[in-house]
C-alpha cells in the first residue's frame, strides 16, 4: 500500500509541475469538450469481511486497462462511464495441520464505471460514483511446504451472484492530451442470485493508478 501510494503521489506532483510550467497564455480550456480516451495502469487490491469478524489478509497487485467517454453537461460537470479489465485479488497465509501455506487469489474483472465529474479548474477533474463488475475469471495459487498446486475457473455471467455493485471516486489530471488517473473503489453490496447464497463475504477493495491518452 505504501508503494502504491508512493507511486500516485509521484504521479500527482509530476503533473502539477508541468501544469505549472505552462504558460497560462497558451493554456486552452476544454472543460466544454467531449473526448474519448484509453488507459492503463496497476491495481494494488485486497478484501475485507463483511461480516466484521477476524480476517487477515495481504494486497497484491494487478493490471488494469480499458477505455472511457468524458461527456461535459456544461463547463464545470460531467458523466464519464468507462470500460476496464481489471485484475484485483489478495495474499494470504496461515497453517493447516501443522503446516504453513501461502494462497495468492487472482480475479479478472470487468469493471464499468458510470462516473459523475466535477472539473473545477482545466487541468483537474474530481470523479465518484457506482460501478458494476463482471467475474470472468479466479485463480488460485496455493503453496504449502513441498506441494503447490493452481486451481482455475472461468464463470459466465448469466447469475448475479458472479456480479458486483461497487464505489469508485479519484481524480484525473489533465495535460493536454495526457490524463493520469488516481481511484479507491469498493464493493458494497451483497447480491442474490437464485435467493439461495450471496456473493463471498470477503468483498474486494482496491487502489489503482494509470496513465492514458485521450482522443
Amino acid at each position: 500500500m505504501k508503494r502504491v501510494i508512493l507511486i500516485m503521489a509521484m504521479m500527482v506532483l509530476t503533473v502539477t509541475s508541468t501544469v505549472a510550467q505552462t504558460d497560462p497564455t497558451t493554456t486552452v480550456d476544454n472543460r466544454d469538450k467531449m473526448f474519448i480516451g484509453i488507459k492503463g495502469g496497476v491495481n494494488l487490491s485486497n478484501v475485507y469481511d463483511s461480516e466484521g469478524e477476524d480476517f487477515v489478509a495481504n494486497s497484491k497487485f494487478g493490471f488494469a486497462a480499458g477505455g472511457f467517454i468524458a461527456i461535459p453537461i456544461g463547463k464545470y460537470f460531467g458523466v464519464q462511464p468507462e470500460v476496464l479489465f481489471s485484475q484485483k485479488g489478495f495474499k494470504s497465509t496461515g497453517t493447516f495441520l501443522g503446516n504453513s501455506y501461502e494462497m495468492t487469489r487472482t480475479t479478472d474483472y470487468i469493471d464499468v464505471p458510470l462516473l459523475i465529474s466535477f472539473k473545477p479548474v482545466e487541468n483537474v477533474s474530481l470523479l465518484f460514483g457506482p460501478q458494476f463488475s463482471y467475474l470472468l475469471k479466479q485463480k488460485d495459487d496455493f503453496k504449502g511446504g513441498t506441494i503447490s498446486s493452481t486451481q482455475e475457473d472461468e464463470f459466465s455471467n448469466d447469475n448475479i451472484r458472479k456480479n458486483t455493485f461497487c464505489l469508485t471516486g479519484g481524480a484525473d489530471f489533465n495535460v493536454d492530451h495526457l490524463v493520469i488517473g488516481v481511484r479507491a473503489g469498493w464493493d458494497v453490496k451483497n447480491n442474490n442470485g437464485d435467493g439461495t447464497s450471496t456473493t463471498p463475504r470477503y468483498k474486494n477493495m482496491w487502489y489503482q493508478a494509470t496513465i492514458g491518452y485521450r482522443f
